[in-house]
């Protein structure tokens, strides 16, 4: 009987790509945190499939904590294309909003003329390692859901000859 615990790269990678590129699409981006437990779930049903041993929360956790990794990692990709788009978008809206307003703060006019929402590296990076601790925590949840969902349970063995006991024989004087 194999008792080995299933590897979780592939599971994760699944349930991360999935959850990543949902995520990564503006439109649909905005069930982000949704898709992120929903890859858990996944990454935790196909790590299940594999196994042959009962699988605990932990298991589950582990396995949502790669896969949140993995989706930050790919969402940060299928970002990039999306990212002209959303500057511009953002660039519209902030000079609308500064038409109906008179008293905006010193220098807001340079900051957007200087393309004040164009990322950096730095920001870029910083936006990835916060994805990376929010999707983990999430994608944990749904690895845990997972395992609770699709998981398989102890089965009691029922020993013969030994019966149930049914009323406390301690007290019992003889």
């Amino acid at each position: 009987m194999n008792d080995q615990r299933p590897g979780m790269f592939v599971p994760a990678l699944i349930g991360g790509v999935i959850a990543g590129v949902l995520s990564g699409i503006p439109i649909v981006s905005c069930l982000c945190c949704l898709w992120i437990i929903g890859g858990g779930i996944l990454a935790a049903y196909f790590l299940t499939k594999e196994s042959s041993i009962v699988l605990t929360a932990g298991d589950g956790a582990i396995v949502g904590i790669f896969t949140g990794i993995i989706a930050a990692v790919v969402e940060a990709f299928v970002n990039i294309p999306f990212r002209a788009i959303s500057e511009k978008l953002m660039q519209g809206m902030m000079d609308r909003f500064s038409q109906y307003y008179e008293e905006m703060p010193s220098g807001w006019e340079s900051w957007l003329e200087d393309g004040g929402f164009e990322g950096s590296i730095v920001w870029t990076v910083l936006g990835l390692v916060v994805s990376a601790i929010i999707f983990s925590a999430l994608g944990a949840l749904g690895g845990i859901i997972g395992i609770s969902l699709f998981g398989k349970k102890k089965v009691v063995k029922h020993v013969e000859g030994v019966g149930d006991v049914s009323e406390d024989t301690s007290d019992r004087k003889s």
